[in-house]
């Protein structure tokens, strides 16, 4: 539905369109599986009812996209906690997603179910002629994503999945230094990533209990290998080959009414990645691991002529005229955490910093050192973060 409309007095639009008749075309987008973690904080709250909040989305050429999220969940309850807590039209809710699917002035099908519903949800939003966008993975299967991939194109409609880790802070900083050929040639990328998830005993686990189970789309392979391919893919090459050793370290788990379950799901992988060009990437991903870094997820890229340290947020480097001389000697103490900070020592006597311009990766030749036996792990900075899915 297009209608034109002036901006003035509307809540949350920007000062800019006030007093300005501009045109705004409304998108109806039915999105299915907003009750649970990632459909609703990052999906609703942090895209859909952010871009409302600043006014639409300027198309720049005198009209607005204004999204109307129709929401769709098996919980109908929670349906209406979510519209009322957000102040959308109570009309907005359904349980019916064949009935949305039938509605013609739902244009886009977002999809944030649980996995295993995945696939199915989207052949009959393709053969209703929505747009699609879905959270990853579109199947557990390979057969499975390539026919969804045929039906969509055989369909004419426009579709795409989640790669949001691109447009993280510290990964665009990262990509800015691969642009302007600060590696020299990439020789290798190490990866970390992972927390430990409370196993639901003594603490309440941090992700839902389907996660842990093979049988409902669960895993961490599942989970988080469809990020780290489009990663590697965009920031490096292709990925040619890939062996990986999976794990259950934690067998038995806790679900959301305290009752102990078998936890059949892989809840770590032991990734190498071959890539195009000759680098090789080795991504360790684990549900079972205190973290003593500083971010949920770190990339050290490393190439003839620097290397660098990138996570969520931040990106540091060490370019090739500052590489320090290693010397492997056990009798030397290693620097102590910070006093001041509470953090690891980030200084080394042969650490130098250089000047660099706002928002920039940082420049160091220090080298982080773990803390002294008895001292305590500090959290990392990003464990808060509702990002990682």
């Amino acid at each position: 539905m297009t209608l034109t409309s002036r901006r003035q007095g509307v809540r949350g639009a920007d000062p800019a369109y006030e007093g300005n008749d501009v045109t705004r075309k409304t998108v109806r987008i039915a999105m299915n599986g907003v009750t649970g973690r990632m459909g609703y904080r990052q999906h609703l709250v942090r895209s859909i009812l952010a871009i409302r909040e600043q006014g639409g989305l300027d198309l720049g050429d005198g009209t607005v996209l204004w999204p109307e999220p129709i929401l769709v969940g098996r919980r109908e309850h929670a349906l209406k906690a979510l519209a009322e807590r957000h102040g959308l039209a109570p009309r907005n809710i359904s349980t019916d997603v064949d009935a949305v699917l039938a509605d013609p002035t739902v244009e886009i099908y977002f999809d944030a179910q649980v996995t295993s519903a995945r696939e199915e949800a989207i052949k009959k939003a393709i053969a209703a002629g929505k747009h699609i966008y879905t959270e990853k993975p579109t199947a557990t299967g390979l057969e499975g994503a390539l026919e969804l991939a045929r039906l969509a194109h055989e369909k004419g409609i426009k579709h795409g999945v989640v790669q949001d880790k691109l447009f993280l802070p510290g990964l665009l900083k990262l990509k800015r230094l691969i642009d302007g050929g600060f590696f020299g040639r990439i020789l290798s990328i190490r990866g970390e990533f992972g927390y430990w998830v409370f196993e639901g005993d003594w603490q309440s686990a941090q992700r839902p209990s389907w996660n842990y189970r093979a049988e409902d789309g669960g895993g961490i392979v599942v989970d988080m290998f469809p990020h780290w391919e489009y990663v590697l893919h965009e920031l490096f090459g292709r990925v040619k080959s890939v062996q990986a050793l999976t794990a259950t370290h934690i067998p038995q788990r806790w679900d959301e009414n305290d009752k102990p379950y078998d936890a059949t799901a892989d809840d770590a992988a032991y990734g190498i990645f071959e890539l195009d060009g000759g680098a090789i990437a080795q991504i360790n991903s684990s549900w079972a691991v205190r973290v003593n870094r500083d971010e949920l997820v770190e990339f050290q890229v490393d190439g003839t002529e620097g290397s660098a340290v990138a996570g969520l947020r931040n990106c540091r480097v060490q370019h090739r005229s500052t590489t320090p001389k290693p010397v492997w000697n056990p009798d030397i103490r290693p620097p102590t955490p910070s006093a001041t900070s509470g953090r690891r020592s980030r200084t080394t006597t042969s650490s130098t910093t250089a000047s660099r311009p706002s928002g920039s990766c940082s420049s160091s030749t220090s080298t982080p050192t773990p803390p002294t036996t008895g001292t305590s792990w500090p959290a990392p900075v990003a464990s808060s973060s509702p990002n990682w899915a």
